[in-house]
């Protein structure tokens, strides 16, 4: 039998042709609607260093600021469900169309939900020149005495710190004024500096504060008191349950991704949720990794879309 030889340099040229031997690593777009620095854009980043190494991929992150998110929401949108191209958004993601008139998309139709990441737990903070000692009791009686004394912060008009402000107010049936700024960072910074009295706060951005004494700790707006801060007791063990308010981010893909792939992608992000780095890394930001199934997710995202519509229509709360 006769067998054919090839020349060496021939199979050399074909293994760096596109498509033979060697196939290139493909490129993933990951947009982050939020400026660098804030916690979307470290999450975001934590995953995707991580994300490169488990699909063999390169995870670019693209930050699209403005707009209360909705710009780099708006992009990922109209990209191809392809595979290349995602979005990590916090939970205000869900609000777009109850805080902004023109919105060119669905928050939730338009896009396939692959798996929330991590959640955070928010408390609710005072300063300690205006609020009274005590708990949430000390603080309700206060507000009902002095309504014209308490004033909210929030980082954002109908964000998880707003929603939780409104139902609060509604639950201790005491009224106060709420202020919406750009940001947790100038929020905390009103009420630091006294020009706001209380914010419910993202844990991570209030506790060094609440440590030195620069902030009063009423309450974990959360089903658990918190390994960071025990002493810290939920609003629940204060007579007040049903105020569940955790900050949450999720990665999301466009409109039409087949359900196969999303599962997938998932299941790698379950699995780098159980890793000690990565819990480590969001512990850092003040947040803990999440890992459930796109079943648990999506079911979360029509209570948790419901839940937020009736907060903000009995709240008021109008689109700008």
């Amino acid at each position: 039998m006769r067998i054919a030889r090839r020349p060496l340099g021939a199979i050399a040229l074909l293994s760096l042709l596109p498509g033979t031997v060697r196939a290139q690593r493909r490129t993933v777009r990951l947009i982050v609607p939020a400026a660098p620095g804030g916690a979307i854009d470290v999450i975001g980043r934590i995953y995707a260093t991580r994300l490169a190494e488990m699909t063999d991929q390169t995870w670019v992150v693209e930050n699209r600021s403005g707009a209360n998110n909705t710009l780099g929401a708006a992009e990922v949108a109209r990209a191809s469900p392809d595979g290349q191209t995602f979005l990590v958004n916090a939970d205000i993601h869900l609000m777009a169309r109850r805080v902004m008139r023109s919105v060119p998309y669905d928050p939730v139709a338009d896009f396939t939900p692959v798996a929330r990441l991590a959640a955070a737990p928010m408390v609710l903070v005072g300063n300690p020149r205006i609020t009274p000692e005590g708990g949430v009791a000390a603080l309700v009686a206060a507000m009902r005495k002095q309504p014209d004394r308490f004033s909210f912060a929030n980082s954002a008009l109908g964000s998880m710190g707003h929603l939780a402000t409104e139902s609060f107010k509604r639950e201790a049936k005491a009224d106060a004024l709420v202020v919406s700024y750009r940001g947790t960072a100038p929020a905390l910074t009103d009420v630091l500096s006294g020009n706001t009295a209380l914010m419910v706060a993202p844990l991570g951005s209030a506790w060094p504060h609440v440590e030195a004494g620069r902030l009063r700790a009423y309450a974990i707006l959360g089903p658990n008191r918190v390994a960071r801060a025990p002493a810290i007791p939920t609003i629940a063990e204060q007579g007040m349950p049903g105020l569940d308010f955790t900050l949450w981010y999720a990665l999301w893909a466009p409109k039409g991704w087949p359900a196969a792939e999303a599962d997938r992608l998932n299941a790698t992000v379950q699995t780098l949720s159980r890793d000690p780095d990565i819990r480590a890394r969001l512990a850092e930001q003040g947040a803990e990794p999440l890992a459930e199934d796109r079943a648990a997710f999506v079911r979360f995202i029509g209570v948790e879309a419901e839940r937020n519509a009736r907060i903000a229509q009995e709240a008021g709360i109008e689109p700008e």
